[in-house]
């Protein structure tokens, strides 16, 4: 089958042969072959889930996940609009001191933000799919921060976004021109990057005594249950208990618990039987969808505790797999995002658009965002032709009108 390439690419599975889905309807779009060593996959993913037991790991699965992928260095951090609002998670091989400079100055001069923030969760994408070379180069931001280091562009793919909170993972590059093998390696360790991200706050780190930590999962918003090999529920925290009980998603018959729907039953009972005959979801784990509707979906991740740093969790009360149940709310789009998609426009033109609703004034948006006062005039001439607008009024109308829709009721 000959891959789709305008597809992104965001679910894969298996080794050596990897199947890639479209997230919206599921069609196969690809068949890629990857010369890969499974075991070395399994154990670069291994570090993610032991990093999302045991936060202190983290520094150690970015540096295995960027041998894996490539790129310079690797860099988890969440960042918001306007792009000043931005936090450094774990890092592997950054420069510190570039890395301070990004966080408290340069990160608002990013020209890929907030374009970036707008793609589909999961996509792998690269810093020049969204700002062309040659124009990413006139900004202050290449000149301060890109150039000397030597980055020649950046692997980026969103992990997780609600409604304030957009989570990134980043591989800066040197030498060479991503290729398509870079891409496809990353798309394999994204939802083991999404599912770690998901469970990452979940275990604080109380090992001393089993009432400790079952002081802190209980302090936990989500539901987390701790089973045994069969499938036997050996610990609830709260929210799980209340999932029980209200009988919508999960329900346990004689202290077992199982799902409600009936493909996620099967699924459910798939990945506790392979945690317990060992078999590959030893180290990876599986995401199950318990519920899905048009503004939201339930999701439960199985997560093994028999390897690395999660085997002192599950020792704790004699369980060998960890469910987590978490309610998924798609964040309804900004009237930005609403209007970049509506009138397609670029990540330059979505970018001046944001400064100019906050900043008044070409020589104040220039500044701001590092470019020259005709590169604001051209983009801005190209946002009202896009708009049909005539006026920075007008636009200002136009976004104003793409917000939610209000009720009454």
């Amino acid at each position: 089958m000959i891959p789709d390439k305008s597809a992104p690419i965001e679910t894969c599975s298996g080794f050596g042969q990897n199947e890639c889905f479209r997230p919206a309807d599921g069609r196969l779009v690809g068949t890629f072959n990857l010369d890969i060593d499974p075991v070395v996959l399994s154990a670069v993913i291994a570090e993610i889930y032991d990093a999302a037991v045991d936060p202190a790991k983290w520094t150690r699965a970015l540096a295995a996940a960027c041998r894996w992928v490539g790129g310079a260095q690797a860099n988890l951090f969440w960042q918001g609009v306007p792009a000043d609002q931005i936090g450094g998670l774990y890092f592997y091989n950054d420069d510190p001191q570039y890395t301070e400079l990004y966080l408290k100055k340069l990160a608002p001069l990013n020209p890929v933000f907030p374009a970036v923030l707008f793609q589909e969760v999961g996509k792998v994408m690269t810093f020049h799919d969204l700002v062309p070379l040659a124009e990413s180069q006139e900004t202050a931001f290449h000149q301060e921060w890109v150039a000397p280091q030597g980055f020649v562009d950046s692997l980026t793919v969103l992990l997780e976004r609600d409604a304030s909170r957009f989570v990134f993972l980043s591989f800066p590059w040197r030498g060479e021109a991503i290729d398509i093998t870079a891409r496809e390696r990353l798309a394999l360790l994204v939802p083991h990057f999404q599912r770690a991200a998901a469970i990452g706050q979940l275990f604080v780190q109380h090992k001393d005594t089993e009432s400790a930590l079952t002081e802190a999962l209980d302090r936990i918003g989500e539901a987390v249950f701790l089973l045994a090999d069969d499938g036997r529920v050996v610990f609830a925290n709260t929210s799980a208990r209340r999932v029980i009980d209200d009988g919508k998603l999960l329900r346990a018959r004689h202290d077992r618990i199982s799902a409600v729907a009936p493909e996620a039953g099967h699924a459910l009972d798939n990945s506790l039987r392979a945690i317990k005959s060992g078999a590959s979801i030893g180290t990876q784990g599986s995401t199950i969808t318990l519920e899905e509707t048009p503004g939201a979906r339930w999701i439960a991740n199985v997560l093994p505790l028999r390897d690395g740093a999660r085997r002192d969790v599950g020792e704790a009360h004699r369980a060998s797999a960890a469910l987590f149940v978490r309610h998924s709310r798609f964040a309804d789009p900004t009237p930005l995002e609403a209007l970049a998609k509506t009138y397609r426009l670029t990540a330059s033109e979505i970018r001046v658009v944001e400064a100019m609703l906050r900043i008044s004034g070409v020589n104040a948006i220039a500044d701001a965002l590092g470019i020259s006062q005709a590169t604001v005039k051209t983009h801005l001439v190209s946002v009202f032709r896009k708009c049909s607008v005539n006026r920075q009024s007008e636009l200002i109308k136009l976004v104003a009108g793409l917000g939610p829709a209000r009720s009454d009721q």
